[in-house]
């Protein structure tokens, strides 16, 4: 039973922003939305590029026709777009007085912590209330132990380290694959660990190379012949960590970034499952009237947190991870 009842619910008007970097189930999560409000005849806006077009005043009505056949489609068709100007005190009061003109009741912002965190000033400045769906593939956000689009990201590397190996073994190379992460190593932590890499080099614990090259050595000793290390991108800069260790190992050194293919592509059912589950549940805080929250999982349950725009750190189940891998890599 709606608490805001009815009658209220079918005058809302609700608009769906996607911000910041893309991630796969984006789409997923913008149909959910949609239909899940136009279900209690919620008129529903779509805020096209982001927080840019916002400013720009660049919206559409969307329909259960807008979104059909693209549960399965990467990306996202609002299209999204950094925007320095959202950042300036100028750039709020365009886009809160764009909100107001509108008659908006409520923004749900599909995005990740920088989303958050700017969606939480449009809030302030403009009166209309935010839910935060999070969606990124950094898995960094606070308030969630998933993000959508991390389990397709995990997935789109660990398909290319595992072909990467294969040439690897067959050549007896050491190669250094970058993945993203430029703040936080929580994907580089599960593409590591699920692709049996060796060494896994996360911003959170910056790689020593005198102890990278130790740990070489003895695994060389041990009869390896080929090595893998994922390297998030944030922890050293890939072709520098390259050129130190051709100059120190007795190995055919190769850097290799997955770049990003990690961000498209068909999200998994993973990313669906979360993009059906999130927005359903970001919907009800809606009909349930509830202000400025974001959705996330915790403990496998859906749950609502407090919009702070935080980032996750990692915590003792990722270090567990980096230490069970470290062990079986041997």
């Amino acid at each position: 039973m709606s608490i805001l009842g009815e009658e209220m619910v079918a005058k809302l008007v609700v608009g769906i922003v996607t911000a910041g970097g893309d991630a796969p189930g984006m789409n997923a999560a913008i149909r959910a939305c949609v239909r899940n409000l136009l279900a209690k005849e919620t008129k529903v806006i779509g805020v096209k590029r982001g927080y840019k077009g916002l400013i720009e005043k660049d919206f559409e009505t969307l329909t259960s026709r807008s979104v059909s056949g693209i549960i399965n489609l990467g990306g996202t068709i609002l299209k999204t777009a950094r925007c320095e100007e959202i950042r300036t005190e100028e750039g709020l009061e365009k886009a809160a007085r764009n909100l107001n003109e509108l008659s908006l009741d409520y923004l749900i912002v599909i995005g990740g912590d920088g989303t958050f965190r700017a969606a939480k000033e449009i809030s302030r400045k403009s009166g209309v209330h935010c839910i935060g769906i999070p969606a990124s593939i950094d898995n960094d956000i606070d308030g969630t132990e998933e993000t959508i689009g991390f389990d397709t990201a995990v997935n789109t590397a660990l398909e290319a380290i595992d072909k990467i190996r294969d040439t690897a073994i067959s050549h007896e190379r050491f190669f250094i694959v970058e993945v993203m992460g430029r703040g936080s190593g929580f994907l580089a932590i599960a593409v590591g660990l699920a692709s049996g890499s060796e060494f896994i080099l996360i911003p959170e614990k910056p790689p020593n190379v005198d102890s990278l090259i130790e740990r070489y050595k003895v695994m060389k000793s041990l009869g390896k012949t080929s090595m893998i290390a994922v390297l998030a991108e944030g922890a050293i800069d890939g072709l520098t960590l390259v050129n130190m260790l051709k100059k120190r190992i007795d190995a055919e050194v190769r850097f290799s970034s997955i770049g990003y293919i990690q961000r498209g592509g068909i999200p998994t059912l993973r990313s669906r499952i979360l993009a059906n589950l999130f927005s359903a549940k970001a919907v009800e805080m809606i009909f349930e009237g509830k202000k400025d929250l974001m959705v996330g999982i915790v403990d496998n349950k859906i749950r609502t947190n407090e919009l702070t725009g935080k980032k996750r750190t990692i915590g003792e189940g990722e270090i567990y991870m980096l230490n069970l891998a470290e062990k079986l890599a041997i």
